[in-house]
């Protein structure tokens, strides 16, 4: 893997399985906030539950965290990663988060284990593939779908992984990812998200799910 970097100056890495980079070149940060954080309400939410498929170089995480550390609110965060990089690596990725950094930092002397907790919230990290992960039920106030494209890597975004995730979504519970397929939208629907297109960065459309109604589904999740 390559370091390269984004147009708003954080770096992020080439993956040469994938032939993707890890975020897009208009800015890790700037799609970690805009896209995930802003997207979802998390910002806002006064006790947010973050869902990650895809916890990559942890800049959804520490932007999630930076906002919760600003607010003073309780952050619990639960990421399934299926190829967690190495410690060098994620060492190597510093973001301008002052609060958040100082926590991924201690993070960072554990990695890789499974949980982490402190004063500032809880990160469970769930390492594996995101169709056998044990999800909670109606636990999440947000979902970060952010896994290689589903081009590169169709498997994460396959309907029955959509229907994992509402299962595991709150009610109201909002959706938010990079992907504007139409395939994508209709199976989004037919799992109970409503989605809606939102403006993008670097490409014309973003994709957001609101969970509505109750899963039609049986869950297997813990």
């Amino acid at each position: 893997m390559d370091f390269r970097y984004t147009e708003d100056g954080t770096p992020t890495l080439f993956h040469p399985g994938y032939g993707e980079a890890y975020h897009p070149r208009q800015g890790a940060l700037l799609q970690a906030r805009r896209l995930y954080l802003e997207n979802t309400r998390t910002h806002l939410h006064p006790a947010p539950r973050v869902l990650e498929v895809g916890l990559g170089l942890m800049v959804n995480f520490r932007v999630a965290l930076e906002s919760a550390l600003a607010r003073g609110v309780f952050l619990r965060y639960l990421a399934v990663e299926k190829e967690p990089l190495p410690r060098e690596v994620m060492a190597a990725i510093r973001l301008p988060l002052p609060l958040g950094e100082r926590v991924f930092g201690e993070i960072l002397k554990a990695w890789p284990e499974e949980r982490f907790a402190g004063p500032w919230g809880e990160l469970k990290v769930v390492f594996g593939d995101i169709r056998e992960a044990a999800l909670p039920t109606l636990w999440a106030t947000a979902v970060f779908l952010d896994p290689f494209s589903p081009q590169k890597n169709p498997e994460a975004w396959e309907e029955e992984v959509l229907k994992r995730l509402r299962l595991a979504s709150r009610r109201g519970a909002v959706l938010a990812t990079y992907s504007a397929q139409g395939a994508f939208r209709r199976a989004l629907k037919e799992v109970g998200f409503r989605p809606h297109r939102v403006p993008g960065v670097g490409k014309r459309e973003w994709t957001v799910g609101i969970a509505v109604g109750a899963p039609r589904f049986p869950c297997n999740g813990g």
